[in-house]
């Protein structure tokens, strides 16, 4: 397909490791090229989006508010907790804005996680500094669990993978067996692109509203700033569990190795990857701004 020439040579000669690419305009697929199998592929960081997508609803739901406390959710942890995470949001958790600055991987699989993200040092105030953590989106899903005694992917299955017909989607636990939500999400490329097809149509997917509109507006326009951040398509800022691109006007989830889902809003389109790239996968939206974007 011409659409995907330019890009298919990138790929290639640059060795970029996409697996597949799925393009969806004005609500159409556009097509689709694959590199590899198509396989249901872990989306890796590009699972907080979904997590996000799942707030909003509960938000809609009136379960809670983003201004609500996330300790006032454990009362069990308050004993354990460091000075200052009392202040922690629900919105605080959606901007990676935690106060923490650094996360110990290596206690995961050994405490409660909920534990651990209480009792980790608060380096800086809660809403005042970007940090990326895993922690606080896993943290997202074990409020919804609280309020709703289910799982996140329990709670998310009526609610976005019936509705985007999506069959059956596996998301890895932690040990405890609640839903990891920072990872761990198997999607094909395609099925992956239906959120960001749900997102670009302002909370709705094939005429039914998946999530309110208005969450959708403030998930890719209340940035926090990630000035500090070293590549170019991190710097612009990052929303409730999306991050800002270079284009005008467009916005992504991004998962490890190449995970990206992009939503073009002036182009009115949805471009979807899925990938295992561990040089530099920010070098596949630089291919898709090149490439596709002045083919849209």
């Amino acid at each position: 397909m011409e659409l995907f020439t330019d890009f298919r040579l990138s790929v290639m000669e640059r060795n970029l490791g996409v697996y597949g690419i799925h393009v969806v305009q004005k609500g159409i697929s556009l097509g689709e090229v694959r590199f590899r199998s198509n396989d249901r592929e872990n989306l890796y960081s590009a699972s907080k989006t979904f997590v996000s997508v799942g707030i909003g609803i509960a938000e809609g739901e009136g379960l809670f508010r983003l201004s609500d406390r996330v300790l006032d959710f454990f009362p069990e942890c308050k004993e354990i907790a460091t000075p200052g995470s009392e202040k922690i949001t629900l919105k605080n958790l959606l901007q990676m804005t935690s106060g923490h600055q650094t996360e110990d991987f290596s206690n995961y699989n050994r405490m409660d996680r909920a534990e651990l993200f209480f009792s980790t040092e608060m380096n800086n105030e809660a809403g005042s500094t970007f940090f990326y953590e895993d922690l606080a989106t896993y943290m997202l899903g074990r409020i919804v669990e609280k309020v709703t005694g289910e799982t996140m992917l329990e709670y998310l299955k009526p609610r976005i993978f019936e509705k985007l017909e999506i069959q059956n989607p596996q998301w890895h636990t932690c040990h405890l067996g609640h839903t990891s939500c920072s990872g761990g999400l198997y999607l094909t490329t395609e099925e992956f692109s239906r959120i960001g097809v749900t997102l670009l149509q302002n909370g709705r997917y094939k005429e039914r509203e998946i999530v309110p509109a208005d969450y959708v507006g403030r998930m890719h326009s209340d940035l926090v700033d990630t000035a500090s951040k070293n590549d170019p398509e991190t710097r612009g800022g990052y929303g409730y569990q999306v991050w800002k691109c270079t284009p005008p006007n467009t916005y992504r989830a991004d998962g490890m190795y190449g995970q990206l889902c992009v939503i073009l809003k002036d182009y009115n389109a949805v471009v979807t990857v899925t990938s295992h790239n561990e040089t530099d996968h920010k070098e596949i939206l630089r291919a898709i701004w090149k490439d596709l974007i002045p083919k849209l």
